[in-house]
């Protein structure tokens, strides 16, 4: 910044440097705030050197930290002023304090075109600069054609030149219809042709930007792209200034392999045989070395030409170099060349014949499984998992469980679900698949989910010559003095089913089958115990005749549970007790399970969800990761009938949450409303994917069941009820004669979908609103207006926040002058999700009346929503992840509010939802997303799926998925009460009750959305 003859400015900063402490800054920022505001107001023959001042101390005030909310329009006025320095403030704090959908920058963007239009160079580069940074769909509509025109100009400097690509690149992204494909192909191909550096750097990120959109049209610039890497590779033919530490303009490189992933194949001989000898001069020439700065680049050269090696499927001579390169890579000390060492390698695996090859590195990429970092780890994990076959599966399975009782807790979760996954898919025999699970289940019993043990289960009861030896080495683990309770459920399983088979053996009669079971009794759970009372049946029915010792403690054991509040455990109970008493028939009425149909492993069907192809996927994949690896473990009775659920963290490989006797429900139809079940027709009747992910849809029962109830107490509701007409509270013996002017439940209603406006209105006082909200805080200003001649006494202002929102009030003013307005901020911020409300208890007197009133903040759910767009890729792994209650919940909602598609679309954007469209097949279907946010969760991804009936308007079915069952719950309730609920104004005649028409599942979607399960 240019400071000189800005004294005002020097002190200012000088002032705050010498700050003690954060409160003297706040002091001193506020004082100066102040100041300018003041200024801004009573001055207005403002000179521009003064205004250039005032902004610069904003535009350094903002830097600090601290909000501005004015002085914006002075900002951009100086955008239009006829000297350089204040024409370059102007610029710089536009773009710094404001964003493409701010309303001053349409005030500016005529000035903008005539800079840019312009002869004066350095105006074009400043108007180029800010609109690169800020420009939204306006700018892109109003100056893509001369931002294009200076792009292509003979007559501009390279200075202008390059920042007219880097501005058209972000017009395109914000409006892909400025770039006409048909005229562009050739002129972006000459623009390659370019000698300068920088335009040739600038014009190659936005070939990139086009090429990821349509490659078709632009195949004459793939021999262009060649022959940049060839300029730079081979002939070195740069100027000095754009060679990094020895390495020819590495972006540049970069880019230009960037581009030619996106087309499919390179056809042309001479062009593939060229590009080829440039990649094999990349990969012969790159090494580490110890300057930091040199091995950033080569690598990053290096790692995008194995990329492209990999996406042009090169002769294997090739790919084994890459990975005898990527070999020696894993094997350095800099941390970050390991990393992606093992991440290529890993994307390499997708490539034909290469596999042997990277075999020869498994005890290296062991090691890593050791290293200190975390990253480096999970990366050896994966790549172990990927390159794991029938030749290696023992090897590498035997080393993942010995490695899992030194793993950090973050990651045994993912480790045991990989190794039980490798054991059951390249098992040599089933015995050693045994002995793996039951070592995983005694090593990492916290992160080994039921699906692992209850597949065991299924193989043992489904082979025969299986079942002496499962029985056998559960009976050794039972012997050992600690346990997992996920041991005792195995053993305790397996050797009621099969301990018979042990008869002969020393210590396996019933009786000391009994007795070593039951010394776990008092050391498990509630859930585990009707485990273990099946077991003792069992035992039981496998010693007819019976043992009258045996079966005396084992009935104690079953009066002991006949009382216990336990449902399931009491009703077991008195079944077995029941079912004891019948002597030799108890061996038909408890006889060995039946064999498990046959169909996929629930683990292995996760893994094949899991499976990343790409490194753009593997990186939406971690970025949805770090959204809800780490979410706050909470536990909620309301979204899963009445049990506490506890959630777990969600890592890459997401851990099954369905058994397989589940998952035989599902495929089989099966759903619950009610207490009553209904078969679905199991048979697929179309492609309707998000159908497959969603499992069983049919719901069935009395239509009161699913019943929405418009007059919930909290959220939004807009139905309005006596409560809103009588908010208005008289205090004392004094008969109230003051009413509102205008609907307070529609103020409310319409301030939850906007940020500004009026929240209550009567012939005395008029209290506005407005808003901004960031992440999970909030800032409301209250503006108290007197619209009256005389003051406002006894004025007070109350907060009664819920137990969710942290409020903070400033101080009201005990009597409002007349036809004065009064400010008072008010900070919020949310600590979970929930959509009770705050309510503003508010008085004050005038004449003899004193009025009271209480309303409805409109700091809802919503506001801490923040819209986002996902794409397939993210959208399908994240959905599939949330596999069902309490993280996904479903509801058939009645007495929906008639609403066409486009205005649901509008609804749902208003309420900060983002319909993501071409999701969803079926074109009566809706896909929404957004991100939640508050102090005990990181931010959360949250998908909605609406599904429409055009036949009957009045009912749709909605899915919500979350990593939290808390916001799940409250996101789908409120998103149900929007739907429902009808501000009085607009409501429509009522329709006729749910109840006098029955509702059939196949009204709710189209065939093809009622697959069976998770397929």
């Amino acid at each position: 910044m240019a400071l000189s003859g800005m004294r005002g400015l020097s002190v200012f900063i000088s002032d705050i440097r010498n700050c003690q402490n954060k409160e003297q800054e706040r002091l001193r920022v506020d004082k100066e705030l102040g100041n300018i505001r003041t200024r801004f107001k009573s001055e207005k023959g403002l000179t521009h050197y003064e205004k250039k001042k005032y902004v610069w101390k904003m535009l350094y005030i903002h830097m600090l930290g601290y909000d501005v909310d004015f002085g914006h329009m002075e900002a951009v006025s100086l955008i239009s002023a006829p000297k350089y320095p204040e024409k370059q403030v102007g610029y710089i704090v536009t773009s710094s304090l404001l964003n493409e959908n701010h309303d001053f920058l349409r005030l500016a963007i005529n000035t903008v075109r005539n800079d840019i239009i312009g002869r004066n160079e350095t105006f074009q580069c400043l108007a180029l600069t800010m609109v690169g940074n800020i420009g939204g769909r306006e700018f892109a509509e109003s100056l893509a054609p001369d931002v294009q025109k200076l792009l292509i100009s003979s007559s501009c400097r390279p200075l202008v030149r390059k920042k007219a690509a880097l501005c058209l690149l972000r017009l395109y992204r914000k409006n892909p219809d400025v770039v006409n494909i048909d005229g562009w192909a050739d002129r972006m191909a000459q623009l390659l042709d370019e000698r300068d550096l920088g335009v040739l750097t600038s014009s190659t990120s936005l070939l990139v930007a086009l090429v990821s959109n349509n490659h078709e049209a632009y195949w004459s610039c793939l021999p262009k792209c060649v022959k940049i890497l060839e300029r730079l590779a081979r002939n070195q033919d740069i100027p000095q200034e754009y060679t990094y530490y020895g390495i020819p303009s590495p972006w540049l490189q970069v880019k230009a392999m960037r581009a030619l992933q996106y087309f499919p194949t390179i056809e042309d001989p001479n062009v593939r045989r060229s590009l080829f000898e440039v990649l094999q001069r990349i990969l012969m020439g790159t090494d580490v070395v110890k300057n930091v700065n040199k091995n950033n680049a080569s690598h990053a050269v290096l790692f995008e030409a194995l990329a492209l090696v990999m996406h042009l499927d090169a002769e294997k001579e090739m790919m084994s170099q890459c990975v005898a390169l990527l070999g020696k890579f894993i094997a350095v000390r800099e941390p970050n060349i390991r990393y992606l060492g093992l991440e290529n390698m890993s994307r390499m695996l997708m490539v034909t014949d290469v596999q042997d090859i990277i075999k020869r590195h498994q005890a290296q990429i062991i090691t890593s499984l050791k290293d200190p970092d975390i990253s480096i780890r999970r990366r050896a994990l994966d790549l172990l998992y990927g390159m794991c076959d029938v030749s290696n599966a023992k090897d590498i399975v035997e080393e993942l469980l010995q490695y899992l009782s030194a793993a950090d807790f973050a990651m045994r979760e993912e480790l045991s679900l990989k190794a039980a996954i490798l054991a059951e898919k390249f098992a040599p025999d089933l015995s050693w698949y045994v002995d793996v699970i039951l070592q995983l289940i005694d090593k990492a019993g916290d992160f080994v989910s039921d699906d692992i043990w209850f597949r065991v289960v299924q193989f043992v009861t489904n082979n025969e010559d299986l079942q002496p030896y499962a029985a056998a080495k559960a009976r050794e683990y039972l012997d050992k003095p600690a346990i997992h309770e996920t041991m005792v459920k195995v053993s305790a399983y397996l050797l009621g089913e099969y301990s018979h088979l042990l008869a002969r053996r020393p210590g396996c009669s019933p009786k000391e089958i009994f007795s070593v079971i039951h010394e776990k009794l008092p050391t498990v759970s509630t859930t585990t115990i009707p485990i273990l009372l099946s077991t003792y049946a069992k035992i039981l029915m496998h010693t007819q005749p019976a043992d009258p010792e045996l079966q005396k403690i084992v009935w104690a054991i079953f009066s002991k549970y006949e009382s216990c509040i336990d449902v399931e455990i009491q009703q077991r109970a008195v079944e077995y007790f029941a079912l004891s008493r019948k002597g030799a028939a108890l061996m038909d009425i408890l006889a060995e399970m039946p064999k498990f149909p046959e169909r996929q492993s629930a683990l292995l069907k996760k893994a094949e969800d899991a499976e990343v192809d790409s490194a753009e996927q593997s990186a939406i994949k971690l970025r949805a990761q770090q959204q809800v690896s780490n979410a706050l473990v909470v536990t909620d009775q309301r979204p899963a009938n009445g049990a506490p659920q506890i959630v777990g963290e969600l890592s890459l490989v997401k851990i099954p949450s369905m058994s397989d006797d589940q998952h035989t429900s599902a495929d089989q139809g099966l759903s619950q409303a009610n207490g009553t079940l209904t078969t679905v027709d199991p048979q697929p009747a179309s492609g309707d994917l998000l159908g497959d992910l969603l499992g069983p849809l049919a719901i069935e029962g009395p239509p009161g069941a699913v019943q929405s109830e418009p007059n919930a107490v909290s959220g939004l509701e807009g139905v309005p009820s006596s409560a809103d007409y009588a908010a208005i509270v008289p205090v004392g013996e004094q008969t109230n004669t003051v009413q509102p002017i205008g609907n307070i439940n529609e103020r409310f209603y319409a301030l939850c979908l906007k940020d500004s406006g009026v929240l209550y209105e009567d012939p005395n006082i008029q209290i506005g609103i407005k808003a901004e909200w960031r992440a999970h805080q909030g800032r409301l200003v209250l503006f108290l207006g007197n619209k009256n001649t005389s003051p406002l006494v006894s004025v007070q202002a109350l907060i009664l926040p819920p137990v969710h929102l942290k409020i903070e009030l400033s101080l009201v003013p005990e009597t409002i002058p007349p036809r004065a307005q009064v400010q008072c901020p008010l900070e919020l911020m949310n600590l979970h999700p929930s959509r009770d409300v705050a309510v503003l208890d508010f008085s004050y007197k005038f004449g003899t009346n004193m009025v009271n009133v209480k309303l409805r903040l409109p700091a809802v759910l919503n506001k801490f929503l923040q819209p986002i767009s996902v794409s397939a890729e993210e959208f399908f792994p994240q959905w599939r992840s949330l596999s069902g209650p309490p993280l996904k919940l479903q509801e058939v909602v009645r007495g929906v509010r008639p609403l066409p598609l486009i205005e649901m679309t509008n609804l749902f954007n208003s309420l900060r939802l983002t319909v993501c469209p071409g999701l969803d097949p079926n074109p009566n279907n809706l896909v929404a997303s957004t991100t939640f946010y508050s102090e005990s969760t990181r931010p959360m991804l949250c998908l909605i799926r609406i599904e429409t009936d055009p036949a009957d308007l009045t009912q749709l079915r909605m899915t919500v998925a979350s990593g939290d069952p808390t916001l799940t719950f409250e996101l789908k309730e409120f998103i149900k009460e929007q739907l429902v609920s009808i501000p009085t104004a607009s409501r429509p005649p009522a329709p006729a009750p749910a109840a006098a028409q029955p509702t059939s599942p196949a009204a709710l979607t189209d065939p093809g959305a009622l697959l069976a399960g998770l397929l």
